[in-house]
């Protein structure tokens, strides 16, 4: 069986909903608000383009995006924000300026929330600290040293269902997040407090409400804590997107059909960005050790031009290195996905779960949570590749770091607790 598996995205921006699903249309066929879904679409897609580094020449290839997302929906106020920003850096004052004013006026909800691709919410550079070793100072250049862990904070997200009946339902996504989120809570395994772990599932996991999840999150989790977040579900391949192929995560309350046929529009006004995922990740998540769980991944048709599931559509697709490099922007940063990008992600309906899942399972129990997550993703990848081969597939898990340095287990708590050096 195929699990429709291996990456995600995050924090969908807030644009008028003018084109919803069923909604009026203009003459020509055309719904009423698809130009500031197009909008939308090219906002996402000049954040993709960005990095707490970016040079001119990209800066100017994001304000391009921005620039014609606004030709067509003045009122975006995300793209003036984010044009705001852009043109601080490139020293455009006035430009950023009378952009900021327009975003404010518009109601931007980047604005709101604070996002910015630009300030990274952890500092480059990072190595483990030796035992014994006096911390830096606080004024000192050069690599972040993190203290012992002190407290842990952990999202857990599962979606088998849909409200849109042409998306294909999941066998095991609720039973994977169950099972993660409990071995998080396991006083042998992970030792995450219960009431720092927050699992939403099927009808809670809309994308306002993981918006707001992790928003939890960064404003509570602190530089010494240690974050997990973990995601299965549905992702769209870049190929559903005929304006700038951007992958989107989809939630529970995600419109994708009409008739039978995919509705771009409705998917742009309601899934939500990878792209926004990795950025939270990076600007918002100030713990110098997060973890991202992505077993998501699009293939076997499960998202395709059609519902229907006759499998002459299918599309395989995963998460690109783009995107793992972005999430992994700053210090502590490790993303495991559950598979490469022209593979399938699998499940077993003997095992009760994914392939990827279950043997993340086994191996964290194994190690009693002790082990560090490299060496957790060595023995998973050995055992994914070796069951897919078995079953007459391919499956090779993915691992990203910020850094070499960048390893720790999920139990470490106190500091006589500490495994890993860090």
């Amino acid at each position: 069986m195929r699990r429709f598996a291996c990456i995600v995205a995050l924090l969908a921006l807030s644009i008028p909903m003018g084109g919803a699903r069923g909604g009026q249309r203009r003459g020509g066929g055309k719904r009423v608000g698809e130009s500031c879904y197009t909008a939308k679409d090219l906002v996402v897609q000049a954040l993709e383009g960005l990095r707490a580094d970016s040079g001119p020449s990209d800066l100017e290839d994001a304000d391009q995006l921005l620039r014609r997302a606004i030709d067509l929906c003045a009122e975006s106020g995300d793209a003036w924000y984010y044009r705001a920003l852009i043109e601080t850096k490139l020293n455009r004052e006035p430009k950023a300026v009378y952009a900021m004013g327009q975003a404010q006026d518009f109601g931007s909800e980047a604005l709101k929330e604070g996002l910015n691709p630009f300030v990274l919410a952890t500092p480059r550079g990072f190595k483990p600290q030796a035992p014994g070793q006096s911390p830096q100072p606080k004024a000192a250049p050069g690599p972040v040293v993190p203290g012992p862990v002190q407290a842990k904070w952990a999202l857990v997200i599962g979606i088998s269902q849909f409200v849109d009946k042409g998306i294909p339902s999941l066998n095991f996504s609720t039973q994977d997040a169950d099972a993660f989120a409990a071995e998080l809570k396991d006083p042998e395994i992970g030792k995450f407090p219960a009431e720092n772990v927050r699992e939403i599932t099927n009808a809670e996991a809309t994308t306002k409400n993981i918006k707001e999840q992790l928003n939890w999150i960064a404003r509570n989790a602190q530089p010494n804590d240690l974050v997990v977040i973990y995601v299965a579900t549905h992702g769209s391949p870049r190929s559903l997107d005929s304006v700038s192929g951007v992958n989107y995560l989809i939630t529970y309350d995600t419109e994708m059909y009409d008739g039978g046929n995919l509705d771009e529009d409705a998917m742009y006004g309601s899934a939500l960005p990878m792209v926004e995922l990795a950025d939270a990740v990076a600007t918002r998540m100030k713990a110098l050790r997060t973890l991202v769980v992505l077993d998501t991944c699009y293939s076997g048709g499960s998202v395709s031009n059609t519902a229907s599931a006759n499998g002459s559509a299918a599309i395989k697709a995963a998460p690109s290195h783009a995107m793992l490099e972005q999430m992994g922007q700053g210090t502590g940063r490790i993303v495991l996905a559950a598979s490469q990008s022209d593979e399938e992600s699998l499940e077993s309906k003997k095992l009760g779960h994914g392939y990827f899942t279950y043997y993340l399972l086994q191996a964290l129990k194994a190690g009693k949570g002790n082990t560090p997550m490299s060496q957790v993703y060595t023995e998973v990848s050995k055992n994914v590749a070796q069951l897919a081969a078995e079953s007459g597939g391919r499956q090779h898990p993915v691992i990203y770091r910020s850094s070499e340095a960048a390893d720790f287990s999920l139990r470490a708590q106190a500091p006589n607790d500490v495994k890993t050096g860090f």
